[in-house]
This record gives C-alpha cells, sequence and structure tokens, in this order.
C-alpha cells in the first residue's frame, strides 16, 4: 500500500464532512417525500432510491469502496441485485395471500338457545 501524502489525507478529511452533510440533506428530503400528497407506490419509491442513494454514499466514502477493484463492488451489488430480484417475484404471492385473507367471508354466526 502506497503512503499518502498530506494533501491526499487533507483532501480526504474534509470529504467526511460533506458526505456527512449529503447524508443529512437525503434524510431530511426522505422525511419530506413521508409527508408530500402523492401516491403511496410513488413515495415508497422514492423512500427506496433516497435509500439506495445514501447506502451507496456510505459504501463509497465511509468504507473506502471508491477507490476498490470493480471485482468488489460486483461481489457487493449482487446480494442487492438478488434482494430486489427475490423481492419482485414474491410480489405476486404476497398479493393473493392477501386478497384470500380480505375477501374471505366470515363464518357464520352460530345461534345461542
Amino acid at each position: 500500500m502506497a503512503a499518502h501524502t498530506p494533501e491526499q489525507i487533507a483532501k480526504e478529511e474534509r470529504r467526511y464532512p460533506q458526505v456527512f452533510a449529503w447524508l443529512a440533506i437525503l434524510t431530511a428530503v426522505e422525511i419530506g417525500v413521508i409527508y408530500a400528497p402523492i401516491a403511496r407506490i410513488a413515495i415508497g419509491s422514492m423512500l427506496v432510491l433516497l435509500a439506495a442513494t445514501k447506502a451507496a454514499l456510505v459504501a463509497m466514502f465511509y468504507m473506502h469502496l471508491s477507490s476498490e477493484k470493480r471485482t468488489l463492488a460486483y461481489i457487493a451489488l449482487t446480494p442487492a441485485f438478488l434482494c430486489v430480484l427475490l423481492v419482485f417475484a414474491l410480489l405476486p404471492d404476497l398479493g393473493a395471500f392477501t386478497r384470500a385473507l380480505t375477501h374471505t367471508t366470515p363464518p357464520p354466526a352460530e345461534a345461542h338457545h
């Protein structure tokens, strides 16, 4: 591992507060999105996008993955891709299950003598 120059170290030290500020801004935007008068699916989509952006910032700068090889990025992104794939694969089943639960007729009340 090569030694870092004082300029590189100073640049890295300035980057941490900058990333923290962006994370704080994105968190404020998330809170604003929750109260926005828009469709729930749009709110959910925006929240997922903002959370993914924040996760990428943390991984790239606080975990120092921005300077790693591309192979490590593929290793990190593969489980995320599989997770999204599985969620979308299971959504139809979840919808069918909740429809079955909500559209069942209640059992008839027994007459008490």
